[in-house]
């Protein structure tokens, strides 16, 4: 990735204006207390790098005595990234962590062999109320990694890397971009960022990592003559590097990586390379057999039973 003066495309350059794989618009999801919009996977694209889920939440308004309250649940062979702009929320899990995240920090949970948690707004937040917004996204592992022991990884907003020029501020989340990289160790070559752009201003992404793609917040954004609007995510071509304009005040999210060699499948909160094993993951769910969260023993959300079978996921690297 570069962070330069970008070039405009060049007329009858293909690769300077055709750099768009696909456009998904994520189907939203009223919750309740808030709306969810997931992005990945969709029958248009199941992955993008490592990354397997992508969801946007909110921005919701809790008023006094509200809040979530996502009960224990369980997770097998995939990590987390919790990222947030608005509110808090108090992780727990059966490793025995107890951390209220907060905006601009990366919270990172490895669930490997298994891991259990839950979300929940704090009591202190539910007699004031709070505003939240933010995005949880899984990342699949690599193979020889999706039976390795958990872990959570929390890691402030001012330990980041944080680059300003031109209009465009960029916060590095995992990975390098721009020069900078992440203090985040993750499992494989992952790339994640947020960029807040004034209107007007411009960038450039690089094809440093296989597969990349846009998420709009808010605002919008050009890439050659194509327009993109809030929550609509865009999954750029390989190889091919882009420039994107904000057409007015824009938060977007860059994320990719290099994509799984091998297939991978998802089955309500579980991912693996082997749908045996999430098979078998139900089973031990069913029976009780995964930890319990500390301080959080007295609710769970019971097994799905009409989720039908594991779904296969690739990006755009087949078995």
């Amino acid at each position: 990735m570069t962070w330069s003066p970008v070039p405009d495309p060049v007329p009858g350059n293909a690769a300077s204006v055709d750099a768009i794989d696909t456009l998904i618009v994520p189907r939203a999801v009223d919750l309740g207390e808030m709306t969810v919009r997931r992005a990945l996977p969709t029958t248009q694209r199941q992955m993008v790098g490592p990354f397997i889920f992508f969801d946007e939440m909110g921005p919701a308004e809790f008023l006094t005595n509200e809040g979530i309250d996502v009960r224990p649940h369980p997770h097998i062979n995939l990590a987390t990234i919790t990222y947030l702009f608005e509110g808090e929320i108090v992780h727990r899990d059966s490793l025995g962590t107890d951390k209220t995240i907060t905006p601009g920090a990366v919270n990172w949970m490895k669930a490997g062999r298994g891991i259990v948690h839950s979300e929940r707004t704090s009591s202190e937040l539910r007699q004031t109320g709070q505003r939240l917004s933010g995005l949880q996204t899984w990342v699949a592992l690599p193979r020889a990694l999706e039976e390795s022991n958990a872990d959570f990884i929390h890691h402030a907003a001012d330990e980041l890397p944080e680059l300003a020029a031109d209009g465009v501020q960029a916060r590095i989340i995992a990975g390098s971009a721009f020069g900078e990289r992440s203090p985040l160790e993750t499992s494989s070559e992952t790339l994640y960022a947020e960029l807040v752009m004034e209107a007007g201003s411009s960038v450039q992404i690089d094809a440093t990592v296989d597969e990349r793609a846009i998420y709009v917040l808010n605002g919008g954004m050009c890439i050659g003559h194509d327009a993109f609007e809030a929550h609509q995510l865009v999954v750029l071509k390989r190889g091919v590097p882009v420039v994107i304009e904000a057409q007015q005040a824009t938060r977007l999210m860059l994320f990719g990586g290099d994509p799984m060699t091998e297939a991978r499948y998802i089955w309500w909160n579980f991912v693996s390379s082997r749908p045996e094993r999430i098979e078998a993951a139900k089973e031990e769910w069913r029976r009780g057999q995964f930890d319990s969260v500390p301080g959080d023993v007295e609710e769970f959300i019971p097994l799905p039973e009409n989720e039908g079978k594991p779904r296969r996921a690739t990006g755009a690297t087949e078995d």
